[in-house]
């Protein structure tokens, strides 16, 4: 998942018109927060965020309705109304429309991001018939190679092709079975292309793409998405304890052997700091956040949930602030990330990320009445006060009842005296 999408959309309206792949998001490290709000933009009614969402409208709605169907709360039909209105008629979703009323043309600039994260959102709340629509046009802009570009008709990258595989799962159709017309080429197909051998610098990953020269080049960002789509995940995952997890980098045959692979590059890459760093020129010594959650997810989901402690706990102490700036989709990553990594996202180094996640969106239809426990049933602490405080007033009850019993036996054996 890549809070890069504002500024991936950004570069998008820039060539618009163009087939080839936004320079600007070509090496897949740009990460960008949402746009600032802007006083000429009309926020419309059932959106989440008050940044302006020209560049991220749909990713940061679709992110916002998982995280809050993946912890049990029902979102605000206002909100799944309006994702819902953002589609094209060719099942397609642009980044953002502000005239959702009229019809899409060829200069609407659709692209595969957006739509897949709607697919995943809308297939998780039961409206079938939109997502499948939007599969659809998915599965109408393949590319030879098997893979997806962000825009229709840009080359594939890992985080595009790792997303779309996502989206047709949840959107009940099986990856293995989506061929290119032209090479009847698979989306594993694509991926095994832009996995790094284990020989190579940064070994066992993935590329975003390859360079000007055809070199694959190790990207932390892609490699998580690689990692998800390798494996046949969505964005929702839950924790479990019984993946089978990797043990050395392997020459990967599958689109499974490559997930594994990335994931022990990602376990590697964790190990020095416990988070992982900006790779965008100029800011390689400051934290990622997102793809750090990112890692995170990729790997519990290759059975290397062990090797996730620190980076569980940097996040805990770190990604409030940054969730702040960001806005609702940094804070449905965080509650994704700590329900797949099994951390109460209730409670997420004191921060109640479902009730920060609320706050950005229309108030939700219903939220769980279990608020104050954890996704598998653990009594948060303040349950546990409020249960101790009313029982020690009732003991306290108790024995005020029995002192006042006590004194009227005494003052009645005195009468009969």
């Amino acid at each position: 998942m890549k809070i890069r999408r504002a500024a991936a959309a950004l570069a998008v309206t820039a060539v618009l018109g163009s087939a080839s792949a936004p320079a600007a998001f070509a090496d897949g490290a740009v990460r960008a927060a949402s746009p600032s709000p802007s006083s000429s933009v009309a926020l419309p009614a059932g959106l989440y965020g008050s940044g302006d969402p020209t560049y991220d409208g749909v990713w940061r709605q679709s992110l916002a309705l998982l995280a809050q169907d993946a912890v049990g709360v029902t979102p605000a039909p206002s909100a799944v109304r309006w994702l819902g209105d953002q589609q094209c008629a060719d099942g397609g979703f642009a980044a953002y429309r502000a005239q959702p009323a009229t019809a899409c043309d060829a200069k609407t600039p659709v692209d595969t991001n957006s739509t897949a994260a709607a697919v995943q959102a809308l297939s998780a709340l039961g409206r079938g018939s939109e997502a499948k629509k939007a599969v659809e046009w998915l599965r109408s802009v393949q590319n030879a190679d098997g893979g997806w570009g962000y825009l229709p008709g840009a080359p594939s990258d890992t985080n595009s092709t790792g997303l779309v595989v996502g989206a047709l799962l949840s959107g009940g159709t099986a990856p293995s079975g989506v061929r290119s017309k032209e090479k009847g080429a698979t989306p594993e197909q694509a991926l095994l292309k832009l996995a790094l051998p284990c020989s190579a610098e940064g070994g066992g990953a993935f590329a975003y793409q390859p360079d000007k020269k055809g070199n694959l080049v190790a990207n932390d960002d892609a490699t998580a998405a690689g990692v998800l789509g390798g494996l046949g995940l969505t964005l929702v995952l839950a924790p479990a304890a019984d993946r089978d997890a990797p043990g050395t980098c392997v020459k990967a045959r599958t689109g499974a052997d490559a997930a594994r692979n990335g994931a022990l590059h990602l376990a590697e890459a964790l190990a020095a700091d416990g988070h992982l760093s900006s790779s965008m020129p100029g800011a390689e010594d400051q934290p990622d956040h997102g793809t750090t959650a990112d890692a995170v997810v990729a790997l519990t989901a290759a059975g290397l949930g062990d090797r996730t402690e620190r980076a569980v706990a940097w996040l805990e102490r770190e990604s409030a602030g940054w969730a702040e700036r960001t806005g609702p989709a940094a804070w449905a990553q965080l509650v994704l990330t700590a329900h797949a990594a099994g951390a109460d996202p209730r409670d997420f180094g004191s921060t109640d990320l479902v009730a920060q996640l609320n706050a950005t969106g229309p108030e939700p239809a219903s939220v769980p009445e279990a608020a104050g426990e954890d996704p598998h049933g653990a009594k948060s602490d303040d349950g546990w006060f409020s249960w101790n405080l009313l029982s020690g007033l009732l003991l306290a009850l108790g024995l005020a009842a029995a002192g006042v019993a006590a004194r009227f036996l005494v003052l009645r054996a005195r009468r009969r005296r």
